[in-house]
């Protein structure tokens, strides 16, 4: 009797379940051998971390390890302007009848505003304006030559320059004697550091022909008239307190605080220097940056950069506006002025958002890697995959520029790792 197989039938199929149990445990495998091989690949599994295990070499490119300085660089947002506008200290009294155009430059000798239609002139200097200058009352004059052929004692004399009296009954100077014209006797020649800052301005205006020192001498006086002529002014040779305000140096009009026929105030005027300078607002726990003589860069909003350097850093913090409510995380920050040498280099610009760039850490003389050459490893830490494949460990220090800083016991100058793809 002669069975299906020897007939040359098919073998019975086996049952359903045996087939189904098989794919599985194939499946299975092929997930295994695949977890496998991202292991090695990523150097995981204890031990290839130092001397490296080797696997089958992956697709990527090959850098080196290369020696250089680390700069880490760091951007801030800025404002560009000219700088907080601050009062004009005018002390003279009456009516406002005339004001500058804001933004405009008033240099030495310039007017910054007329008050009761007399100009109020701007000089340079650090002190201010705190007392009359002229010649004191109740003084006699002593000649600077003896052979004087106008005479000591002439009250009520005719100035030379402009024919106008002489309200102080001064005489007129003699010869070229050193300095000369004294004022002395009871009232006492009128001396200071203010007088000698008065002198210097006048000079530099053109108005010459007296010593520039420490004392307001007739011949000072005469200078004074002349100015004052030149000015419109009733030429008296004295210098009120409220005709000059004095500044370091040339000045930029910002915003008045009065309008004409006002009378004027302490906040009758208000101006900033004309140098564009940038000012930061830098976070007060992250400030180290800020010294003063510091290099920055300036990022201008066209996209060109300007060289700039840290004038002054604020001494006191300030939260932010609308700050200081419950949950709030903003920083109080100190203000960071900061000045451009090359004026010409920000171009028209007068107000425009910047940024500004920082160097914050540096270091020197460091073996490093592209950031996308580091792999994780399972015992933790990273390290680097060589190009035959093996994984050594390193320590990090220093990222910047999407470099990192490496170092290790088997990582050398010049050595190929691969950057996984």
């Amino acid at each position: 009797m002669q069975t299906d197989h020897e007939h040359g039938a098919a073998p019975a199929p086996p049952p359903r379940g045996r087939r189904g149990r098989r794919t599985v445990l194939v499946a299975s495998a092929l997930v295994v051998v695949a977890a496998v091989a991202v292991v090695g690949a990523l150097g995981l599994g204890g031990g290839g971390s130092q001397a490296g295990s080797s696997a089958p070499p992956r697709s990527g490119s090959t850098v080196p390890v290369t020696r250089t300085t680390l700069t880490e660089r760091t951007t801030v947002d800025g404002q560009l302007g000219y700088g907080a506008e601050i009062p004009l200290p005018v002390k003279a009294t009456g009516t406002v009848t005339w004001l500058p155009a804001e933004g405009t430059t008033v240099k030495r000798g310039g007017t910054l505003l007329r008050v009761d239609d007399r100009p109020v002139v701007l000089l340079y200097g650090t002190l201010p304006m705190y007392r009359e200058l002229g010649l004191t009352a109740g003084t006699r004059q002593e000649t600077g030559t003896a052979g004087d052929t106008e005479g000591s004692g002439d009250q009520g004399r005719t100035d030379e320059t402009s024919g106008a009296p002489d309200p102080s009954g001064s005489p007129t100077p003699g010869g070229a004697g050193a300095g000369g014209t004294r004022a002395g006797g009871a009232g006492g020649t009128l001396r200071g550091m203010d007088v000698l800052q008065f002198e210097s301005n006048l000079a530099a205006l053109g108005y010459t022909g007296f010593t520039v020192d420490e004392e307001f001498t007739d011949l000072t006086a005469r200078a004074v008239k002349r100015w004052q002529k030149s000015l419109g002014l009733p030429q008296t040779g004295t210098v009120g307190i409220g005709d000059v305000v004095y500044s370091a140096g040339k000045v930029r009009i910002g915003h008045a605080g009065v309008r004409l026929g006002s009378p004027a105030t302490d906040d009758v005027l208000r101006y900033t220097g004309t140098s564009r300078k940038v000012v930061v607002n830098a976070s007060a726990a992250e400030d180290s940056w800020a010294v003063r003589g510091a290099a920055v860069t300036i990022g201008l909003p066209d996209g060109k950069s300007v060289k700039g350097e840290v004038a002054s850093v604020g001494k006191s913090a300030t939260a932010p506006e609308g700050g200081g409510g419950e949950g709030d995380s903003a920083a109080p920050t100190v203000p960071v002025t900061i000045t451009i040498k090359d004026q010409k280099s920000v171009g028209r610009l007068e107000s425009a958002p910047v940024t500004v760039e920082y160097v914050g850490r540096e270091r020197a003389d460091v073996l490093t890697v592209p950031v996308a050459a580091l792999v994780a490893l399972a015992e933790g830490g990273h390290g680097l995959e060589t190009a035959d494949g093996r994984f050594v460990a390193v320590k990090t220090g220093l990222f910047a520029d999407g470099r990192v800083e490496v170092s290790g016991s088997a990582v050398r100058e010049g050595m190929n790792v691969r950057i996984p793809e």
